[in-house]
């Protein structure tokens, strides 16, 4: 059986980018679309899962979140 880690894209309104906060150490993620960050967690986090948590177990799960905030006046 696998390992299940969170990876959530927060929308930075200024930076106009997807910014990352996970529990995948080391993972540090920003993407101008939502596609394009999950593209990079596929390819960047089984990385920094075999350098900083060798003992994980594959394979790895991903539930990936994302927050948007949006202010209407």
């Amino acid at each position: 059986m696998g390992t299940t880690f969170k990876v959530a894209a927060v929308w930075d309104s200024e930076a106009k980018v997807f910014t990352s906060t996970s529990d995948v150490p080391g993972l540090v993620i920003e993407a101008d679309t939502f596609e394009e960050f999950v593209s990079l967690v596929e390819a960047l986090a089984p990385e920094m899962l075999e350098a900083n948590v060798p003992e994980a177990k594959r394979p790895y799960y991903f539930e990936i979140e994302s927050h948007r905030a949006l202010a209407v006046a």
